[in-house]
């Protein structure tokens, strides 16, 4: 019998398994009323990402007799992307589905206030940005400016700035990159961090938002009297049909001018996909409107796989930006992060009045942040913060595409 541990180890099947596994142990852990709940696969995937890699891949870099385990690692990262955009898909398309029926009455409650989250989240963050260039004597100004996209979770972002500073070379092209990379899980790791403390720091009674919540939403959906839809348990032809329509509509690319070409991308494809089917509820025999249960259950899991791959993924550059040359765009992108993350809050807390329940959803729909959304949902324990997410997101993603391009057209950047 031939058993090889590094290659069971290194497996991205075990890794997954056991980044999920131990982050949901670590998630049942109460410090007082705190808990991480799903979002400690995110940090168990973090803690293994690094270990992995750092053992398994860092020391054949750049030799050519690597093993085949640590030559994919290399090449596609602890974990390959297409399983995180499998999960991160599965997770879009049912929280898209279970906050559908609430589409309308959100959005007839709340209005053009989402429109204007979406742009004051993503200008706020890249204002900061910008100010942080112009502090930061030494560094190199594409990396500070990249790491806005990556602070707030943005891949459009990411290739709107690629593609604006392509006149400036592959240095520059890569320093953005890099700029992300590092920006990226500390921008997820301030937004998780944010719906679970802003409750506790300014005293947020969550029962009662709860309870207000309901009422405001009662009221509004008997504003909008939507029609009755029967529910069905499951209906996997409906499910995959909103991924296809989902994933459909997140790749068509408009041109809108100077800003280049603009798309929802997959995620924002799927989920306004999922909340326009749900809305509609049933097409001839295929139905959209399915068992919360059972869409709970899906959400969950895939939420689940999804934080941990993140973690297995981005672990050695979280590690290595803390202890290395990449702490500063660490710390810019945590500033960056918060800076946004309180604007939303601030405005739409005490400007706007908005219940903490839809608010939760809707500043991780400003930051283009799924986990942050699977965080809020965790944390407030219902899906309701979905309808606003869904809300918020295509105006921040629109938000980041033009502040990414005019920060790296204005001076010093």
């Amino acid at each position: 019998m031939v058993f090889n541990i590094a290659e069971w180890l290194t497996s991205p099947y075990t890794l997954m398994a056991v980044a999920v596994f131990t982050g949901v142990l670590l998630g049942k852990i109460k410090i007082g009323r705190f808990s991480f709940g799903i979002s400690g696969a995110l940090f168990t995937g973090l803690v293994i990402g690094w270990a992995v890699y750092h053992k398994y891949a860092l020391p054949y870099q750049g030799k050519a007799d690597a093993p085949v385990y640590a030559a994919n690692i290399l090449e596609n990262g602890v974990v390959n992307i297409d399983f995180f955009y499998l999960f991160l898909i599965l997770f879009v398309a049912a929280v898209g589905l279970l906050a559908a029926k609430d589409l309308g009455a959100v959005i007839k409650k709340y209005g053009v206030r989402f429109v204007i989250l979406g742009f004051l989240i993503t200008f706020t963050g890249a204002a900061v940005t910008y100010l942080m260039t112009l502090v930061s004597p030494g560094q190199d100004p594409f990396a500070v400016s990249g790491v806005y996209t990556g602070a707030l979770t943005s891949s459009p972002g990411l290739g709107a700035a690629i593609e604006t500073v392509t006149a400036y070379g592959r240095e520059a092209e890569a320093a953005v990159g890099a700029g992300y990379a590092i920006g990226y899980p500390f921008g997820v790791l301030v937004v998780i961090m944010a719906v679970n403390f802003i409750p506790l720091v300014f005293g947020i009674d969550l029962e009662a938002e709860r309870k207000i919540f309901a009422e405001e939403m009662a009221e509004a959906r008997a504003a909008v009297r939507s029609r009755e839809i029967p529910e069905v348990s499951f209906d996997i032809a409906g499910f995959v049909l909103t991924i296809i329509f989902g994933y459909t509509m997140g790749s068509i690319k408009l041109y809108m001018g100077p800003l280049g070409y603009f798309a929802l991308g997959s995620t924002g494809g799927v989920l306004i996909g999922a909340l326009l089917l749900g809305y509609i509820g049933r097409i001839g025999g295929i139905c959209f409107r399915m068992n919360n249960r059972i869409l709970g259950i899906i959400r969950q899991v895939s939420l689940a796989f999804f934080l941990g791959i993140v973690g297995l993924r981005y672990g050695y550059k979280v590690f290595d930006a803390i202890v290395g040359g990449g702490a500063y765009l660490a710390f810019v992108s945590l500033v960056v992060g918060m800076a946004a993350v309180l604007a939303g809050y601030f405005v739409g807390r005490h400007m706007f009045k908005i219940n903490w329940i839809m608010l939760s959803g809707s500043i991780c729909g400003g930051m283009t942040s799924t986990p942050g959304l699977g965080a809020a949902i965790d944390a407030v324990g219902s899906d309701d913060p979905a309808a606003g997410y869904g809300a918020v997101y295509p105006f921040a993603l629109l938000g980041m595409v033009m502040f990414t391009i005019l920060l790296h057209r204005l001076p010093m950047v």
